[in-house]
């Protein structure tokens, strides 16, 4: 099949068929790139673990020739993911034993987050629910009414989380059917939606994705997630305008992540790009220790000196957070 490429007729097909168009094969994915498979240290172990799926938007921003692109180490199933490091998990931050009901975790105060889907645009190597068990836990629709009822019985409960996998890979008529349950839960003022979509595949902001959330009736703030300035082309940006032309909050979160943003420069440049683009830099995550990405793992010292280069550069409001997850915990941990 040939590839398309940045500037042909893929970018002008709904965000449906640019979806079913992702990479999902290394060859495809190399003759793209311009490397041979040789080029690279691919796995087809790692690959039939977890699968390759890369869309083309993503696809486009990887540096062609180049086998240690940045972007190319986040998406790239290679060995390393098969080997064994001391204390990663296939459940590393405590989300089975935070299940209150199927597809519902009920982890921090005021907070509760939906497990909509299991699937992804993109297949991040060191995401940390790899291993989650969508199967049997993600809130499918006969569970969802169940999971309604848990929120409306707690009057504590103020702000609905929507994530994944990606929420944002159901259909607007599938969230627009979920705003208006929410809709009717007077004590929820606000909804929370964690996507990839809008850097990966921009597409999927449209106008009518956009009045679905304008009328959920709750104030919504999408976080979303980019590790790198080199993410962010001009489909992201247009995406990013549409959004910031709404009354909506747009976050930014980060994981921090060897050979992909582990340098002050590289993490004070995505914070400055992403502020341009209307989004404010929220979370720099340490790695979330799920089995299959201690490769990725940067050591909390270098962690904490990256940090103190991104607070001596940039001003305070564009120096995320630099947190740890731990399981358990009643909140996110800062690191300092």
């Amino acid at each position: 099949m040939p590839v398309p490429f940045p500037d042909s007729p893929h970018f002008l097909k709904n965000w449906q068929q640019q979806l079913a168009e992702a990479f999902t094969d290394f060859a495809d994915l190399c003759r793209y790139l311009n490397l041979t498979v040789a080029d690279l240290p691919v796995s087809q172990a790692a690959a039939r673990d977890f699968p390759m799926r890369v869309p083309l938007n993503f696809a486009s921003c990887i540096e062609k020739g180049n086998p240690d692109d940045p972007l190319l180490r986040q998406i790239l199933p290679v060995s390393h993911e098969l080997q064994s490091y001391p204390g990663f998990t296939n459940d590393p931050v405590g989300d089975l034993a935070a299940t209150a009901q199927t597809g519902l975790l009920h982890k921090y105060h005021g907070r509760v987050l939906l497990i909509n889907t299991g699937s992804c645009a993109i297949n991040c190597r060191y995401c940390f629910r790899r291993n989650f068990p969508y199967g049997d836990l993600q809130l499918g629709k006969q569970a969802e009414q169940a999971a309604i009822t848990y929120i409306q019985q707690d009057p504590g409960i103020s702000e609905v989380i929507l994530s994944g996998g990606d929420p944002l890979l159901l259909s607007d008529a599938r969230l627009a059917q979920l705003f208006d349950k929410l809709i009717a839960v007077k004590h929820v003022k606000r909804i929370r939606i964690h996507s990839r979509l809008p850097i990966v595949l921009p597409a999927r902001i449209t106008a009518e994705f956009i009045e679905t959330l304008k009328q959920s009736g709750k104030q919504i703030i999408i976080v979303m997630h980019c590790n790198h300035a080199n993410e962010l082309n001009g489909h992201v940006l247009a995406a990013c305008h549409s959004l910031r032309n709404q009354p909506f909050t747009l976050l930014n979160q980060s994981v921090l992540l060897k050979g992909v943003n582990d340098n002050g420069c590289v993490l004070c440049e995505l914070s400055e790009r992403l502020f341009e683009a209307g989004v404010l830099p929220y979370y720099l995550h340490l790695l979330d220790k799920a089995k299959g990405t201690g490769h990725f793992e940067v050591p909390e010292a270098v962690a904490l000196d990256l940090h103190r280069q991104m607070q001596a550069k940039l001003p305070g409001y564009l120096v995320p957070k630099l947190v740890r997850e731990i399981a358990g915990g009643r909140s996110k941990s800062y690191v300092t």
